[in-house]
């Protein structure tokens, strides 16, 4: 992070701030000369290598966690470059200054390697075409390149022999490499075709290495002893006395950790996990707590309540002038209150680190998604400078944003440098739940004016929770209008494109949950509930203005004002998720009679962000029990405009594993906040989705040669809403609450409000 200057929350929005890093990424990988030989073959820039044998090697800074972010990355490149994608080869590289900030998530991989890998890939094409075309006595004019070759003539010479036996001697500058024509859509032969995935060989015989397949010899296991707070908690007294008689059970330690990441940690060391495991059950730690140890989920809950009645609170991030004269004119109004309880993690791989000094260098050996996030840590929590650290890249066993938080290699760290050895802690499932940075529980009131003949004149929405980028990374936080910093992955979803007059989107931190736990980010942010609370309150309105739900919503994707979109990323802007919204709708037959007790919900969204909108449309058909409140989810129809298309089967992948992801949300995950901590620590009683309950998926993608966008995330901020909506047509019971339980939904069948 110290590598390139942070700019200050007042100066910058979300995407100025993401501007400013691909910048010094950019800078850093692109301005450098071009021709630098490497002992192994020719670098034309820092994001790939060609081999004397031809081979491409692809530098990979985004974390691998199933969704084949190489493969992906790699074919920009390749297509660019004109590779032979069968020598293309990935490298998912350690941390360092030189690739500027290292993150996944955010579905930002593709969306923001792809200009990036583009004007690389065509640098090195051109050097190539130059040098090809000397080699063959041929003006560069006269030839093309062409599956990893160069051809004029009726000659035709390899990029491995122009390697091998050219002098790659052009440069370009940073202006030049941004003015580089790219390819149009018509002659690319890579992107949006299909093609082997890079990383399936390894990972099928077993040769890939995730973060718990790290080791190295001496090194020592070390299972943690989590405290009864995340935060304000201190060890009293250590009594291991029981655990002497574990056979390979060596000591236990009280962490010191002046980062403060992991207050009150005391680890267990032994000569094996087993052991580690064992004698950690047996250690017993007596820790004072502090203000936050009797906080429930009814507490957290009750404190947003209160922020919100409070039109004082929190950042205005998106405020029209006439709103409070429109609700004060208003024919009609309507309310509603959507909450949403705490939601774990739980990927299937515990999070785990293996930390030890070499050569002066603390190596962190583990899956993590924002390297450059955690790199402060570890140095504040170690005392000594980012480049005296570096993190390891090993593939991610499930990410989901909990390792966007890498705060669990900050006590093997600490660890290592205090015992002196390697140090390997594993953490069980329950340490890792009890650890997890979950996702906040939230509030929304969502409020609606309506004027004469039910058109709408006015949407006031204030939704509070505790806020991740707060309490990790403030530096990621712009300014709303009331000059009040926000948290945008906290609220991003809630400034929508409808266009409902005079509009107000209010964000509010609940400062309760911010020191009760580590509020994080997972899959899908703030868009997870705020489309919740959005496309409920869509069907609720269009009802109150005796309206049908689709045609309510595709009179207010109008595309006006400020929601007709912008180049590069949001062409077309509403008018193309009204486009996504109307194919559904002929796709399922909406308006068709259904079987008794079935519904057809519909919900619309944009993914994650105003700059970089995904445009989904989700129809949920289901049946709903009235005798025990089961809701059984039969069908799922998503479409999608996405842009272009880089990876088919990827994109695909993505958009069936997101849909289930909401799926799992809405109708069997969460949890509560009780005494200072969660109350599920593992997969008995926290129940994610299971196979038996997986429905019929059916996805359609929009053909599009716009901007790639964002699809690790997009459809799991639709599927829930479209749920929502669907029991009630099925049913009558409007639900307002995530996760939607059996017993809610025979309440709501018993008030039918």
């Amino acid at each position: 992070m110290n590598a390139m200057p942070i700019p200050s929350p007042t100066a910058t929005t979300r995407r100025g701030f993401m501007i400013t890093v691909a910048a010094a990424g950019a800078m850093m990988g692109l301005a450098a000369p071009i021709g630098a030989e490497a002992a192994e073959g020719f670098e034309p820039t820092i994001w790939y290598r060609i081999g004397r044998d031809g081979t491409v090697t692809v530098n990979v800074i985004r974390a691998e966690m199933g969704q084949h972010v190489g493969t992906a990355i790699a074919r920009i490149v390749a297509d660019e470059l004109e590779a032979d994608w069968s020598k293309v080869k990935i490298d998912h590289v350690d941390s360092a200054a030189k690739w500027g900030l290292m993150v996944t998530g955010g579905s930002w991989s593709v969306w923001q390697s792809y200009p990036l890998m583009s004007q690389a890939g065509a640098a090195g094409r051109i050097t190539l075409i130059e040098e090809g075309a000397k080699l063959l006595g041929l003006d560069p004019k006269a030839c093309t390149a062409r599956n990893g070759a160069v051809s004029g003539g009726g000659k035709s010479i390899s990029y491995g022999d122009i390697v091998a036996r050219g002098n790659m001697g052009r440069t370009f500058t940073a202006d030049e490499l941004g003015k580089l024509p790219i390819k149009p859509a018509s002659e690319r032969r890579l992107i949006g075709k299909a093609s082997t995935q890079l990383d399936i060989p390894a990972k099928v015989d077993g040769t890939a290495l995730y973060g718990l397949d790290a080791k190295v010899p001496g090194m020592v296991f070390a299972r943690p002893k989590i405290p009864p707070t995340r935060n304000q908690s201190k060890v009293v007294s250590i009594d291991d006395s029981a655990a002497k008689a574990v056979p390979g059970y060596i000591s236990s330690l009280a962490l010191d950790d002046p980062s403060n990441t992991v207050p009150g940690w005391v680890m267990v060391f032994a000569d094996s996990f087993v052991a580690a495991n064992n004698a950690c059950d047996l250690v017993k730690v007596n820790w004072t707590s502090g203000e936050t140890a009797k906080t429930s989920e009814a507490d957290l809950q009750k404190r947003s309540a209160e922020l919100i009645a409070d039109p004082k609170a929190g950042s205005l991030v998106v405020e029209d002038p006439g709103v409070d004269a429109a609700f004060a004119a208003a024919k009609s109004k309507l309310e509603r209150t959507y909450p949403t309880a705490s939601a774990l993690h739980f990927q299937m791989e515990p999070v785990t680190a293996l930390a030890f000094e070499k050569d002066g260098v603390m190596e962190i050996h583990t899956g993590n998604q924002w390297q450059s996030l955690a790199l402060p840590w570890l140095s504040k929590a170690l005392g000594r400078p980012e480049d005296k650290i570096v993190l390891k890249s090993y593939m991610l066993g499930g990410g989901f944003g909990r390792r966007l938080n890498g705060d669990y290699a900050v006590p093997a760290a600490l660890a290592a440098k205090a015992i002196g050895k390697p140090v390997k802690m594993v953490c069980t499932r329950s340490d890792d739940t009890l650890f997890d940075s979950f996702r906040s529980p939230s509030v929304q009131v969502v409020k609606m004016a309506f004027g004469e003949g039910g058109k709408v004149t006015a949407m006031d929405h204030a939704a509070a929770a505790g806020w991740p980028t707060q309490v990790m990374a403030p530096f990621f936080m712009p300014k709303g209008a009331n000059d009040v910093a926000y948290d945008p992955f906290a609220i991003s979803g809630a400034n929508h494109w409808y266009s409902v007059g005079a509009q107000r989107v209010r964000a509010v931190p609940n400062d309760l949950a911010n020191i009760a736990f580590r509020p994080g980010w997972l899959r899908s942010v703030g868009p997870g509930w705020t489309n919740w609370a959005v496309e409920s309150f869509m069907d609720e309105a269009a009802l109150a203005a005796g309206k049908d739900p689709l045609a309510f919503r595709l009179a207010m994707l109008d595309g006006a004002g400020r929601n007709a979109g912008s180049a590069p990323n949001a062409v077309g802007g509403a008018k193309r998720q009204a486009a996504v919204l109307a194919r559904l709708a002929k796709k399922v037959g909406w308006g068709q009679a259904l079987p008794k007790n079935t519904g057809l919900g519909l919900a619309t969204t944009f993914g994650q962000e105003r700059d970089m909108p995904t445009w989904v449309a989700c129809a949920a058909r289901v049946n709903v029990d009235p005798v025990t409140g089961a809701v059984k989810v039969e069908k799922l129809t998503l479409v999608v405009d996405a842009g272009t298309i880089v990876s088919p089967d990827g994109a695909l992948a993505q958009m069936e594993g997101a849909a289930l992801w909401g799926m799992s949300l809405a109708l069997f995950e969460g949890t509560q906040f009780a005494d200072g901590q969660v109350q599920d620590t593992n997969l008995d009683s926290y129940t994610p989705l299971r196979m038996a309950d997986v429905p019929e998926i059916e996805v359609e993608f929009i053909e599009s040669t716009e901007a790639p966008v964002g699809l690790g995330e997009p459809a799991t901020t639709v599927v829930g809403p479209a749920i929502g909506n669907a029991i009630f047509r099925a049913s009558g019971a409007r639900v307002r609450h995530l996760p939607i339980r059996p017993d809610a939904v025979l309440t709501a069948l018993k008030t039918r409000a």
